[in-house]
Protein backbone atom coordinates (compact mmCIF):
# COMPACT_ATOMS: atom_id res chain seq x y z
CA UNK A 1 0.00 0.00 0.00
CA UNK A 2 1.42 3.37 -1.05
CA UNK A 3 0.63 6.24 1.28
CA UNK A 4 0.22 9.42 -0.77
CA UNK A 5 -0.48 12.93 0.49
CA UNK A 6 -1.74 15.71 -1.76
CA UNK A 7 -0.69 19.09 -0.41
CA UNK A 8 -3.06 21.66 -1.85
CA UNK A 9 -5.85 19.17 -2.41
CA UNK A 10 -8.67 21.67 -2.98
CA UNK A 11 -7.31 23.00 -6.29
CA UNK A 12 -8.92 22.40 -9.67
CA UNK A 13 -6.10 20.12 -10.85
CA UNK A 14 -5.94 18.24 -7.55
CA UNK A 15 -9.56 17.12 -7.86
CA UNK A 16 -8.64 15.24 -11.05
CA UNK A 17 -5.58 13.70 -9.37
CA UNK A 18 -7.75 12.64 -6.42
CA UNK A 19 -10.20 10.93 -8.79
CA UNK A 20 -7.37 9.13 -10.60
CA UNK A 21 -5.68 7.97 -7.38
CA UNK A 22 -8.93 6.84 -5.75
CA UNK A 23 -9.27 4.31 -8.57
CA UNK A 24 -6.02 2.64 -7.42
CA UNK A 25 -6.48 -0.21 -4.95
CA UNK A 26 -2.94 0.09 -3.61
CA UNK A 27 -3.09 3.80 -2.67
CA UNK A 28 -3.98 5.20 0.74
CA UNK A 29 -4.73 8.86 0.08
CA UNK A 30 -4.44 11.82 2.46
CA UNK A 31 -5.67 15.27 1.44
CA UNK A 32 -4.00 18.29 3.05
CA UNK A 33 -6.15 21.43 2.83
CA UNK A 34 -6.67 24.69 4.69
CA UNK A 35 -10.44 24.18 4.72
CA UNK A 36 -11.88 20.66 4.60
CA UNK A 37 -15.24 22.06 3.48
CA UNK A 38 -13.67 22.68 0.05
CA UNK A 39 -13.26 18.92 -0.49
CA UNK A 40 -15.98 16.79 -2.07
CA UNK A 41 -17.57 14.81 0.77
CA UNK A 42 -17.76 11.65 -1.35
CA UNK A 43 -14.02 11.06 -1.12
CA UNK A 44 -12.73 8.02 0.73
CA UNK A 45 -9.44 9.80 1.50
CA UNK A 46 -8.31 10.97 4.91
CA UNK A 47 -8.62 14.76 5.12
CA UNK A 48 -6.14 16.82 7.16
CA UNK A 49 -6.70 20.51 7.75
CA UNK A 50 -3.57 22.59 7.90
CA UNK A 51 -1.60 25.39 6.36
CA UNK A 52 1.47 24.75 4.19
CA UNK A 53 2.85 28.04 5.56
CA UNK A 54 3.01 26.35 9.00
CA UNK A 55 5.94 23.92 9.27
CA UNK A 56 4.43 21.87 12.11
CA UNK A 57 1.19 21.36 10.16
CA UNK A 58 3.18 20.11 7.19
CA UNK A 59 5.50 17.92 9.25
CA UNK A 60 2.59 16.24 11.05
CA UNK A 61 0.80 15.61 7.75
CA UNK A 62 3.88 14.25 5.93
CA UNK A 63 4.82 11.84 8.73
CA UNK A 64 4.32 8.25 7.60
CA UNK A 65 3.71 9.07 3.94
CA UNK A 66 5.51 7.43 1.01
CA UNK A 67 4.86 10.04 -1.67
CA UNK A 68 4.16 13.77 -1.42
CA UNK A 69 2.32 15.45 -4.29
CA UNK A 70 2.54 19.26 -4.24
CA UNK A 71 -0.23 21.20 -5.95
CA UNK A 72 0.01 24.74 -4.54
CA UNK A 73 -0.18 28.44 -5.38
CA UNK A 74 0.75 31.44 -3.27
CA UNK A 75 4.00 31.92 -1.35
CA UNK A 76 5.62 28.88 -2.92
CA UNK A 77 9.08 29.57 -1.52
CA UNK A 78 7.97 29.35 2.12
CA UNK A 79 5.61 26.43 1.49
CA UNK A 80 8.20 24.49 -0.53
CA UNK A 81 10.88 25.03 2.13
CA UNK A 82 8.44 23.74 4.77
CA UNK A 83 7.58 20.68 2.70
CA UNK A 84 11.22 19.84 1.92
CA UNK A 85 12.28 20.23 5.55
CA UNK A 86 9.33 18.13 6.76
CA UNK A 87 10.09 15.40 4.22
CA UNK A 88 13.77 15.35 5.19
CA UNK A 89 12.98 15.19 8.90
CA UNK A 90 10.37 12.45 8.37
CA UNK A 91 12.56 10.48 5.91
CA UNK A 92 10.05 10.74 3.07
CA UNK A 93 12.00 10.78 -0.19
CA UNK A 94 9.52 10.80 -3.11
CA UNK A 95 7.96 14.07 -4.22
CA UNK A 96 5.94 15.04 -7.28
CA UNK A 97 5.44 18.77 -7.72
CA UNK A 98 3.46 20.94 -10.11
CA UNK A 99 5.31 24.00 -11.36
CA UNK A 100 4.55 25.79 -14.65
CA UNK A 101 5.49 26.01 -18.28
CA UNK A 102 7.77 28.95 -19.04
CA UNK A 103 9.78 29.04 -15.81
CA UNK A 104 13.05 28.93 -17.76
CA UNK A 105 12.13 31.75 -20.16
CA UNK A 106 14.41 34.78 -20.19
CA UNK A 107 13.35 37.26 -19.06
CA UNK A 108 11.21 35.40 -16.55
CA UNK A 109 7.68 36.73 -16.22
CA UNK A 110 7.09 37.86 -12.62
CA UNK A 111 3.99 35.66 -12.20
CA UNK A 112 6.19 32.59 -12.86
CA UNK A 113 8.95 33.47 -10.37
CA UNK A 114 7.37 31.52 -7.48
CA UNK A 115 7.05 28.42 -9.69
CA UNK A 116 10.70 28.72 -10.73
CA UNK A 117 11.69 29.01 -7.06
CA UNK A 118 9.66 25.87 -6.23
CA UNK A 119 11.50 23.95 -8.98
CA UNK A 120 14.93 25.25 -7.95
CA UNK A 121 14.39 24.39 -4.27
CA UNK A 122 13.15 20.88 -5.05
CA UNK A 123 16.02 20.21 -7.45
CA UNK A 124 18.49 21.24 -4.72
CA UNK A 125 16.72 19.24 -1.97
CA UNK A 126 18.30 15.82 -2.45
CA UNK A 127 14.80 14.31 -2.61
CA UNK A 128 13.63 11.86 -5.28
CA UNK A 129 11.64 14.41 -7.24
CA UNK A 130 9.63 14.69 -10.40
CA UNK A 131 8.74 18.28 -11.27
CA UNK A 132 5.97 18.78 -13.81
CA UNK A 133 5.78 21.97 -15.84
CA UNK A 134 2.33 21.79 -17.44
CA UNK A 135 1.01 24.05 -20.12
CA UNK A 136 -2.37 25.71 -19.54
CA UNK A 137 -5.12 23.37 -18.30
CA UNK A 138 -8.39 22.49 -19.98
CA UNK A 139 -11.38 20.49 -18.73
CA UNK A 140 -11.41 18.28 -21.84
CA UNK A 141 -12.32 14.66 -21.23
CA UNK A 142 -9.19 13.20 -22.82
CA UNK A 143 -5.81 11.79 -21.94
CA UNK A 144 -3.30 13.11 -24.47
CA UNK A 145 0.08 14.44 -23.42
CA UNK A 146 3.68 14.79 -24.50
CA UNK A 147 6.69 14.91 -22.16
CA UNK A 148 9.84 16.98 -22.65
CA UNK A 149 12.84 16.86 -20.35
CA UNK A 150 14.73 19.87 -19.07
CA UNK A 151 16.53 21.50 -20.93
CA UNK A 152 14.63 20.45 -24.08
CA UNK A 153 12.35 23.19 -25.43
CA UNK A 154 8.78 23.03 -24.20
CA UNK A 155 6.48 22.19 -27.09
CA UNK A 156 2.77 21.74 -27.54
CA UNK A 157 -0.16 23.52 -26.01
CA UNK A 158 -2.91 23.40 -23.43
CA UNK A 159 -3.71 19.97 -22.09
CA UNK A 160 -6.49 18.48 -20.02
CA UNK A 161 -6.36 18.24 -16.26
CA UNK A 162 -7.29 14.60 -16.81
CA UNK A 163 -4.03 14.11 -18.79
CA UNK A 164 -1.92 15.55 -15.98
CA UNK A 165 -3.79 13.42 -13.44
CA UNK A 166 -3.15 10.31 -15.53
CA UNK A 167 0.58 11.04 -15.58
CA UNK A 168 0.68 11.73 -11.83
CA UNK A 169 -1.25 8.50 -11.23
CA UNK A 170 1.33 6.61 -13.32
CA UNK A 171 4.13 8.15 -11.22
CA UNK A 172 2.40 7.01 -8.03
CA UNK A 173 1.93 3.52 -9.48
CA UNK A 174 5.60 3.44 -10.58
CA UNK A 175 7.45 5.75 -8.16
CA UNK A 176 10.82 4.61 -9.52
CA UNK A 177 10.04 6.32 -12.85
CA UNK A 178 11.25 9.82 -13.75
CA UNK A 179 13.36 10.26 -10.58
CA UNK A 180 15.29 13.55 -10.50
CA UNK A 181 13.45 14.70 -13.61
CA UNK A 182 12.07 18.12 -14.45
CA UNK A 183 9.46 17.58 -17.16
CA UNK A 184 7.40 19.74 -19.46
CA UNK A 185 3.97 18.24 -20.09
CA UNK A 186 1.68 19.48 -22.83
CA UNK A 187 -0.59 18.33 -25.63
CA UNK A 188 0.92 18.04 -29.09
Amino acid sequence: MKKVIIIGASGSLASYVIDALEEKEDVQLTLFVRNKNRIDNTTQAKIVEGDAMNFNDVKNAVAGQDIVYINLAGDLEVMTRNIIKAMQEEYVKRVIAISSIGIYDVPLCSVLQPYRKLADLIEESGLDYTILRPDWFTNDNEIDYHITRKPEPEIGGALSRKSIAAFVSMLVEHPEEYIKQNLGISKI
